[in-house]
């Protein structure tokens, strides 16, 4: 918030989404991957419960991140809240990304995420153990965009 000094947990947050957003953009299923707890839980666009993070790759961002193109979060006007004892936090963030019609036309794609991030100590890194996307009212469900997957 203007004026509002960062404290360094809020720090490390925008980091980790700034990071995470990154991999998304650039199609780092590993990458990103790495930034999540093994157990992670979610819902999901082509199931209803994603539990594990190679489902999360597998029926979710597979599936998604190359259909669209420009993807990135806003961490700069992210929400946090980091629990008392500082190894626990929750982050609201919206993003934007370009989708595709059928006919390969451009459209708008926004939306907003929420994770669940914890770590073993302070200073320690971030991973998520949740993490939900979901786009705005009105947006198209489907993007058609088809971009090679790199290798790795």
């Amino acid at each position: 918030m203007p004026g509002i000094p960062e404290t360094g947990d809020e720090r490390s947050l925008r980091e980790w989404v700034d990071r995470f957003s990154g991999h998304v953009a650039r199609l780092e299923f590993a990458a990103a991957a790495a930034m999540m707890d093994p157990g992670v839980i979610s819902f999901s666009t082509f199931r209803d419960v994603v539990e594990g993070v190679e489902q999360f790759v597998d029926a979710q961002w597979r599936r998604v991140w190359p259909t669209i193109e420009d993807f990135r979060l806003d961490s700069a006007g992210m929400r946090t809240t980091v629990s008392p004892d500082r190894l626990m936090a929750a982050v609201a963030v919206t993003w934007a990304s370009t989708g595709f019609t059928e006919d390969q036309e451009p459209f708008d794609r926004p939306g907003r995420c929420t994770f669940v991030l914890i770590r073993d100590g302070l200073g320690g890194p971030w991973r998520g153990v949740q993490g939900h996307f979901s786009l705005y009212r009105g947006v198209p469900q489907q993007s058609f965009g088809r971009r090679p997957i790199p290798e790795g």
